[in-house]
């Protein structure tokens, strides 16, 4: 029977367990997006597989300035912020861990004031979303987006394909594709939003189209074995909205990227960060729909965490939340120990509080 803390192949690399911390957005990156070295430090305190993670996915790290949504949250594309990643995943893999970065782009999750030249945000289509977002003058409704056009939705493709290679030439294992949460690939695969009317709109197939496409050039740059794919079926999240099949949609997606063979698919079962039982789905259908590795996540404990493995539901589970507070939560998890509260007033911004300050367990005697 496997087990929670038995290792695992994702592709082209080995984890040493299956506990994985899950993407988290913490807006506390450096001048010009840049991450620095409380950043290497709050990484690599999760990084030994002996008592954090098996894989660390990175926060999300947007792709190109138009796809910033968030303060303080870091980039990969200039040579800044990649000599900046190298140090975070040097710090890691001194740990003997194993990090992908989460490559993103919000969409119309952003604010004029975030993006150059107070430019509107990029989306499928010109519908503001009611949502906020926290900019310098603290959280603010998000700007009314435009449409991208056909033409320029190649653009936004060819700018995940170079951030997965520069991603990968800064030391990061590989990379995972955003596709949840309400963000961009998100606002083209929901009827709930896309009613475009070219051939990114429509039926499934072709709201499917861009992160079809957008998963194929990821794949034929840096190889499947080094990426991974977000998503989240029934998420309200960001005023995304449901679909009117999801259950059709998602499967119609998994089953048209399963021939890409690349090395896993994280999957938000619910609402993120909220209830599993938000709306309907089939999540098990799903993940037979994937013949590669299932990571699940949301509101996930020790006893689900250790079923799902052992049942075959999933190969492994991410964590958010809990590895904020708990930057040993393997190994808790390992030896059944509590598992510490954290802070809400220090979850976005700021310094060392409530980021590198929690402390792990004592060693054993």
């Amino acid at each position: 029977m496997t087990n929670l803390f038995d290792p695992l192949q994702l592709g082209d690399f080995r984890i040493a367990n299956r506990v994985v911390m899950a993407p988290l957005t913490r807006d506390r990156a450096g001048p010009g997006r840049t991450p620095h070295a409380l950043n290497a430090e709050y990484y690599a305190q999760r990084a030994d597989p002996a008592t954090g993670a098996g894989l660390i996915i990175s926060e999300g790290t947007q792709v190109d300035p138009m796809g910033q949504g968030y303060l303080d949250t870091p980039g990969i594309y200039s040579p800044e912020q990649l000599a900046g990643w190298r140090a975070v995943t040097d710090a890691v893999h001194a740990k003997g861990g194993r990090i992908v970065a989460q490559i993103w782009h919000v969409g119309r999750i952003s604010h004029s004031s975030l993006l150059p030249g107070g430019a509107a945000p990029l989306s499928s289509v010109a519908k503001p979303a009611k949502a906020k977002t926290f900019t310098a003058a603290g959280f603010e409704p998000v700007s009314a987006p435009r449409a991208l056009a056909t033409e320029e939705i190649a653009q936004v493709i060819g700018q995940f394909r170079h951030a997965a290679r520069v991603a990968v030439d800064a030391g990061f294992d590989g990379v995972e594709v955003h596709g949840a949460n309400g963000y961009l690939v998100e606002q083209f695969l929901r009827d709930s939003l896309n009613d475009r009317s070219d051939r990114y709109g429509g039926p499934i197939e072709h709201r499917a189209r861009f992160l079809v496409e957008l998963m194929t050039a990821v794949c034929a740059e840096i190889g499947p074995g080094r990426t991974g794919l977000r998503l989240s079926p029934v998420t309200p999240a960001n005023d995304i909205g449901q679909d009117s099949d999801p259950q059709a949609l998602y499967e119609y997606v998994v089953r048209q990227l399963a021939p890409l063979g690349f090395a896993f698919i994280e999957v938000v079962e619910g609402a993120t960060g909220g209830p599993r039982d938000f709306a309907p789905f089939d999540f098990d259908a799903l993940r037979k729909c994937w013949p590669g590795a299932w990571i699940v996540n949301n509101g996930y404990d020790r006893a689900m965490a250790l079923n799902a493995v052992a049942t075959g539901r999933a190969d492994a589970v991410s964590f958010g939340k809990p590895f904020i507070s708990n930057p040993d939560l393997g190994r808790r998890l390992r030896e059944d120990r509590e598992i510490a509260p954290l802070d809400p007033k220090t979850l976005y911004g700021g310094g060392a509080e409530g980021y590198t300050d929690y402390p792990p367990l004592p060693p054993k005697a």
